[in-house]
């Protein structure tokens, strides 16, 4: 566990585990050897497994997110080294050696059909939030309303499989491969004529 006691950081929960109670049980595990409380107490004072969970959840999407709006921050002048810039926070981040493989946000995702609505929800804000900050930074690059949205998908779904593929075991060089099909058809769009 890093920083607060209250919340357990991301290599206490291993990148998201399928099913908020077992997350909650490695959160509450990892809280539980930090402070010396049982769970009981932690729960009493913390709230219960899907709160622990969707506090953890919360505080990853916000200490990412505010490195991705770094990253994008340039994109009205730079577009495209702004959005690789975007991608190489997910690209440090998966070759961290103390952190594990995957992202807390994507393997919720991949896990709402078996969390609570809380947690399910909250996922689908974090991806939600995600493609607004790459779209108003594509809107910022000049690109169409629509380019922007479907840019802003593809750009987000492209960043989540980076932590899935490197889960799965994909090389660096596949995944520097994937970023750079999307680095290519970005390219064309920002170089196509404007009606």
């Amino acid at each position: 566990m890093r920083g607060e006691v209250g919340l357990v950081d991301e290599e206490e929960v291993g990148g998201g585990d399928a099913g908020a109670a077992l997350a909650g049980d490695v959160v509450s595990a990892g809280l539980s050897r930090a402070t010396g409380l049982n769970r009981s107490s932690i729960y009493s004072s913390l709230g219960d497994k899907d709160a622990l969970y969707s506090r953890c959840l919360d505080r990853y999407a916000t200490r990412y997110g505010a490195r991705y709006d770094q990253a994008l921050s340039g994109a009205s002048e730079e577009p495209l080294r702004a959005v690789r810039a975007f991608f190489e926070v997910t690209l440090k981040r998966i070759a961290d050696p103390d952190l594990p493989d995957g992202c807390l946000v994507a393997q919720t995702a991949m896990a709402i059909p078996v969390l609570s609505p809380n947690i399910a929800t909250r996922a689908i804000e974090a991806l939600g939030i995600q493609r607004a900050r790459l779209r108003t930074a594509l809107i910022a690059a000049k690109l169409s309303d629509s380019d922007a949205d479907n840019f802003a998908v593809h750009i987000a779904a492209v960043n989540q499989s980076l932590a899935v593929m490197s889960r799965a075991g994909a090389s660096r060089k596949q995944l520097h491969t994937v970023i750079d099909i999307t680095m290519s058809a970005l390219s064309q769009a920002l170089r196509a004529p404007r009606f």
